[in-house]
């Protein structure tokens, strides 16, 4: 091999300068080593003194207990007033079905009401006459049973007026007995009769479909003119006041994690910007597998295990949901203070 040539001009290189690139890439390497190093370590000591005391999920989910609206009488409905999405207040009309039938059954409820309240006092009207005739029979009978001795009076005669007695007797009893303990009002088919008009009156106000609870409108399933019927839901409100969240974490994270420990969220709606505290509510009775529509059979050959997850309810910070409001669904990450 034929040896290099160097011309003229050209700078010949020494085996200082190849030392000093050495030691150059050394140092390089060792302030790249320690860099790493001391960002290992500030890992591992963020880890024992912070990181060890949270457990942490973004499988979690806004949820709520939603308010089905479901007419309690069958008709036709002649308004609706609400749209889906559009807010409402506890006590706002949400629809009206036609009250015509509702209303007449009001109104012979209402008649016989009165007719009962005549009939029960005409009871007492003809108790009041069978002491009058009780005590005029009785009277009578006293009189002749004691001239009977004297013969005034014959035995027909006096078998007559007893008869007469027996019989107003008789009356009294009945009479009393329609009656008994009882006044007007309390008499038991006022009662009845007044049940049979209260529940044509509730029936009526029952065509009238109001909110019962604040919240959002959703799932909006009924137009003017259709005939809905009772027990069958036409929409629902969300109280989005009242969501909370359903985090689900890994078996193997849930050993520390207790009902009251504060909780750390954030949305992906608002960033991490936004940040949402809480509590643990509590945890659920079972893995989201075990209660699947067609739950895992372990028992079978081909098993592989799988990690499980449980939900574990957290509730929200009622000003902080007043602030950023969530919606049903939305996706959370949570942290749970497990330290104490």
């Amino acid at each position: 091999m034929s040896e290099p040539v160097w011309h003229d001009g050209d700078a010949v290189p020494s085996s200082s300068d190849a030392d000093q690139k050495n030691q150059a890439r050394k140092r390089a390497f060792m302030i790249l080593g320690g860099v790493l190093g001391a960002a290992a370590l500030v890992g591992a000591t963020w880890w024992f003194v912070a990181g060890m005391r949270y457990v942490s999920t973004d499988n979690a989910y806004v949820t709520v207990s939603s308010a089905q609206v479901t007419p309690l009488t069958s008709g036709t409905v002649v308004d609706v007033r609400v749209q889906n999405a559009q807010s409402v207040k506890r006590g706002d009309v949400l629809l009206t079905i036609d009250p015509a039938d509702a209303q007449l059954a009001v109104d012979q409820a209402d008649a016989a009401y009165r007719l009962t309240l005549r009939k029960v006092q005409g009871y007492f009207s003809a108790l009041d006459a069978r002491k009058a005739d009780y005590e005029r029979t009785k009277l009578d009978y006293e009189r002749r049973t004691g001239l009977v001795k004297n013969g005034a009076v014959s035995g027909e005669e006096l078998a007559a007026v007893k008869n007469n007695f027996e019989a107003a007797k008789a009356g009294l009893n009945a009479a009393e007995a329609l009656v008994q303990n009882t006044t007007v009002d309390t008499h038991p088919e006022v009662l009845a009769a007044k049940a049979a008009l209260n529940t044509a009156r509730l029936n009526l106000e029952r065509t009238v479909v109001r909110a019962r609870v604040d919240g959002i409108i959703s799932q909006r399933s009924v137009q003017v003119g259709q005939r809905v019927q009772a027990g069958v839901p036409v929409m629902v409100v969300v109280p989005i006041d009242q969501v909370y969240v359903d985090a689900n974490f890994k078996e193997d994270q849930l050993a520390k994690v207790r009902p009251g420990q504060a909780v750390e969220l954030t949305a992906d709606l608002y960033g991490s910007s936004v940040k949402f505290h809480g509590q643990v509510a509590g945890l659920a009775g079972g893995t989201g597998s075990a209660f699947a529509l067609i739950p895992a059979q372990n028992a079978t050959g081909n098993w592989i295990k799988v990690v499980q997850r449980v939900p574990v309810r957290i509730t929200l910070d009622a000003d902080e949901l007043k602030a950023h409001p969530l919606r049903v669904g939305l996706s959370m990450a949570a942290a749970i203070d497990i330290s104490k």
